[in-house]
C-alpha cells in the first residue's frame, strides 16, 4: 500500500487543481456575463446630450443624441463583415455649431459608390466609443490615399479638425442613403470562459481516470515467472 500512496496523492492533487481552475472559470463566466449585460443596458439606454468633456472610461458606450451638419470629407476605414465581405466604415465630421465631433455613419461594400455626406441637418442617435482596432499586425493608415485600417481617434480628429470624440450611429434622421449602420454591440467582446471551464473539468476527469487506471494496474496480480 505504501508504494501507492504517492500516486494517490499526486492524482488527488492534480484533480483538485483542475477542478479549482474549472470552478474559477465558471466564476469568471458569471462576472463576464454581468459586465456584458451592463454594457448592453448602457448601449440601449435612452440617449442624452453629448457631455461637455467626454471621458473614454466614464463615457464608453454612452447613448447620446446630437444634431448638426456633416462635413463633405469622409474617411474610409477598411473592414470585413461576415457573409458580406470587405467594405468601408464611413467617418465624417458633425458640426453642431458649438463643436465638431467624429461620426461613424456606417458601412458600404468595396466597389460600391461611396455616398457623399448629406448636406442637410442631421440628428444622430448613437453611442460614444473609443474603439481598439489596432494590433501589432495592423498597417499604418494611408491618410493620403484615404484608406484607413484602424479608427485612430486622435489621427482622424486631426485630419477632420474635430474633437477626439467618436459617435457610432445607431440611427440618423433623416436617413443616410446607401449606408448601412453598424451600431455598437458586445459581439466583439470575447467571452470564452464556458469553453475554458469545460476544458478544465474534462482534464480533471481524464486525470482521475488515468490515476485510477494506474492504481488498478499496480494492484493487478502479475503473472508468475516460470
Amino acid at each position: 500500500m505504501r508504494r501507492l500512496l504517492i500516486p494517490v496523492m499526486f492524482g488527488l492533487l492534480g484533480v483538485g487543481v483542475l477542478l479549482w481552475l474549472g470552478t474559477w472559470q465558471v466564476q469568471r463566466l458569471a462576472w463576464k456575463e454581468g459586465v456584458l449585460a451592463e454594457i448592453e443596458a448602457r448601449i440601449a439606454a435612452a440617449p442624452v446630450a453629448l457631455p461637455a468633456n467626454p471621458d473614454p472610461e466614464r463615457d464608453q458606450y454612452l447613448s447620446v443624441r446630437l444634431s448638426g451638419t456633416l462635413s463633405p470629407e469622409t474617411l474610409r476605414v477598411l473592414v470585413s463583415r461576415k457573409q458580406i465581405g470587405a467594405g468601408y466604415r464611413l467617418i465624417s465630421a458633425l458640426d453642431t455649431g458649438e463643436r465638431r465631433v467624429l461620426v461613424d455613419r456606417g458601412f458600404v461594400r468595396v466597389g460600391e459608390n461611396i455616398p457623399d455626406a448629406p448636406t442637410s441637418e442631421f440628428t444622430v442617435t448613437g453611442n460614444l466609443n473609443w474603439p481598439d482596432d489596432r494590433n501589432s499586425s495592423t498597417p499604418d493608415n494611408d491618410v493620403a490615399g484615404n484608406t484607413w485600417f484602424a479608427r485612430d481617434i486622435a489621427q482622424m480628429a486631426e485630419v477632420l479638425d474635430t474633437q477626439p470624440v467618436l459617435v457610432i450611429a445607431r440611427e440618423m434622421s433623416p436617413a443616410d442613403p446607401g449606408v448601412t449602420s453598424l451600431p455598437v454591440d458586445t459581439s466583439a467582446i470575447p467571452n470564452d470562459h464556458l469553453s475554458y471551464a469545460i476544458t478544465w473539468y474534462s482534464l480533471a476527469a481524464i486525470w482521475a481516470i488515468m490515476t485510477l487506471y494506474f492504481l488498478w494496474r499496480q494492484r493487478a496480480p502479475r503473472p508468475k515467472a516460470r
